[in-house]
């Protein structure tokens, strides 16, 4: 070791010898001088300089390579980016028994770079962040109208889940089966229904006619029209906007988008209107007490100032909403809070029961409380839609800023003014004409038979201008087709149809209960369906374009009911059934039937 040293101290020396040389040819001087001791290049014993090797160097060592059936992985394996910055390394001291690692590849491109197990699997695997919620619709079935004469639902005006199918659809995907409601499908769409006369605030129209997915059988189309309401007629709001600023509203179709449809909302107030904001993140807050449409810019600039991030205590921001909304109570006015989120609530009362107990509680306060739906990735669709329907109130989903022009613009009265509450249907089948009978979507707002006379039990509003349709896929008695699950004959009584049944040319009776807007008491209306169907080519374009709309619905989750359905046969009749197309919705149905044909064709050609 001493020799080493004393070796590079040598070298040393001569090179300052070097250098001092060099310095006195450019005529440089120097005001210290340089001294060597005398014993500097004194050495105990003699160094020995081996000279240069001609031999080949070692080869690099060695690395089996292990077949891949000998590793085994896990289903999901991931991979942790280990790469380390530049200016935290540090410089290994050199070994002199190893010859230097030949130089490394040229590094590929992140796309290209790939698993050592398996090939062509990505090194860094995207995380699947997709943690969107929807709960499994169990289908409503075939009853023999013998048996159980009685169908009892509840009306709906949502219309979320086809605008938020539309989404999956547009960026190539296909919907998840319980993303898929087909009742909203339906009634996403205008319908030419007659207005309605007198005090009643709906119209009442039914059809009859061939069923076009299954021989032999027919379909029922019921339909409600809302009143009309002039703005001279509208009362005054008082509006609470309800808005999710947590983190997971940043993306530009969440808060951004947000943000628009508030604005396009604001054009179509009036000056005796009002509105507050409050926002929830961590914690909730209110941004803006209530305050005039009158003073727009100060709304405006209270809304713009809005920036995402924190986590999401929904809950607390709708008792505060409610707590604002109850202080500016209008008694004679339009009390509603408009909830704009995406559904994830992830702090405080976060399960969708404790949340549903609390709308239940507040709105007995006269305060309706409406959902509005944005972004994907986390969305939370079956607690928004449960939010809303306690809160008696609609849900929308919004995509794009022309969903926000359709809820806030085209559709204002429906979304904002309620004309009659917990509307209920029910249908008794004349068993003599009636074999078995469908009602098709409604899954969640199926009713039990006595709940149709209880002025306590809650059920669906209905907007002004609104329509709501619904339809029933039924076997006449006079087919042989049997689906509905077959019980025992009753042994202490039976079941027998009446004479006046069997000489009446009645297929249905339909009733309606509602409430006014600021009633307890319900109201009892009756609608009698009878005469022949007629040919699915004769029905009326009203009949057709909803019927079209289910048949994509039942189709896009692969229902157990599509019978002989095609997309080729939705299209086809779509393009038949429009010629009443003011805002280009039904043209833009095409376009999606279209969409959901391509992404079938593509999902068959990957099998």
């Amino acid at each position: 070791m001493r020799q080493v040293l004393q070796l590079l101290l040598l070298t040393i020396v001569l090179s300052m010898v070097a250098c001092n040389q060099k310095t006195k040819s450019e005529s440089t001087t120097y005001k210290e001088k340089v001294t060597i001791p005398d014993d500097a290049l004194e050495f105990e014993e003699d160094i020995e300089i081996e000279p240069p090797s001609s031999a080949e160097p070692p080869p690099p060592p060695f690395i089996e390579e292990v077949p891949e059936e000998e590793i085994e992985e896990e289903e999901f394996v991931e991979f942790v980016d280990q790469t380390v910055e530049a200016e935290r390394l540090k410089e290994a001291r050199p070994h002199s028994s190893v010859p230097p690692p030949p130089p490394p590849p040229p590094k590929p491109k992140a796309e290209e770079r790939t698993s050592c197990y398996k090939k062509n699997v990505p090194l860094h695997k995207t995380p699947n962040w997709n943690t969107e919620e929807y709960t499994p619709i169990e289908e409503n079935t075939f009853h023999a109208a013998l048996q159980k004469p009685l169908s009892t639902f509840s009306i709906d005006v949502d219309n979320a889940s086809y605008s938020n199918c539309r989404r999956f659809l547009s960026s190539g995907t296909k919907p998840p089966a319980g993303a898929v409601r087909v009742e909203e499908f339906i009634n996403y769409f205008d319908y030419d229904y007659p207005q309605p006369k007198g005090d009643i605030p709906f119209s009442i129209t039914t059809e009859i006619a061939n069923c076009p997915w299954a021989e032999g059988h027919q379909l029922v189309h019921i339909g409600l029209q809302g009143k009309e309401l002039l703005k001279t007629e509208r009362q005054s709001s008082n509006l609470t906007f309800l808005i999710d600023v947590s983190g997971s509203m940043q993306q530009e179709n969440k808060l951004p988008l947000l943000k628009q449809a508030f604005r396009l909302l604001l054009q179509q107030l009036g000056a005796n209107d009002r509105v507050a904001i409050v926002v929830y993140a961590g914690a909730s807050g209110v941004v803006l007490p209530s305050t005039s449409v009158s003073n727009k810019g100060k709304i405006l600039a209270a809304l713009d100032q809005l920036q995402a991030g924190g986590s999401t205590a929904g809950a607390a921001g709708i008792q505060l909403a409610y707590q604002i909304a109850e202080e500016n109570l209008l008694q004679a006015g339009n009390n509603r809070i408009i909830l704009a989120t995406d559904g994830d609530f992830n702090v405080g009362m976060s399960s969708t029961s404790e949340l549903v107990d609390m709308m239940k509680e507040k709105r007995e306060k006269g305060i309706f409380l409406s959902v509005l739906g944005f972004g994907m990735g986390n969305y939370k669709d079956h607690r928004m839609e449960q939010i809303a329907d306690n809160g008696n109130g609609n849900y929308a989903y919004i995509d794009n800023l022309r969903e926000a022009k359709k809820v806030f613009v085209n559709d204002l009265t429906g979304t904002l003014f309620t004309i009659a509450k917990d509307v209920k249907i029910q249908i008794e089948f004349n068993p003599a004409k009636v074999k078995e009978y469908r009602l098709i979507g409604y899954e969640n707002r199926k009713l039990r038979d006595e709940d149709f006379n209880n002025d306590k039990k809650d059920a669906g509003e209905l907007g002004a201008g609104h329509t709501v349709t619904a339809l029933y896929e039924i076997i006449p008695t006079n087919s042989d087709n049997t689906l509905a699950t077959s019980v025992d004959d009753l042994k202490y009584q039976t079941q027998t149809i009446s004479d006046a049944a069997q000489q009446s040319k009645e297929w249905m009776t339909v009733k309606l209960r509602y409430k006014a807007p600021d009633g307890n008491t319900s109201k009892l209306l009756t609608k009698i369906l009878e005469g022949n169907p007629t040919k699915w080519e004769k029905s009326s374009e009203n009949f057709r374009f909803s019927a079209t709309v289910a048949g994509f619905a039942l189709l896009l989750r692969n229902s157990a009911y599509k019978g002989n359905l095609t997309y080729s046969q939705i299209l086809n009749w779509a393009k038949q059934a429009r010629s009443k197309d003011a805002h280009g919705y039904r043209t833009e149905f095409v376009d999606l039937v279209e969409l959901a044909a391509s992404t079938q064709t593509a999902a068959n050609a990957g099998r």
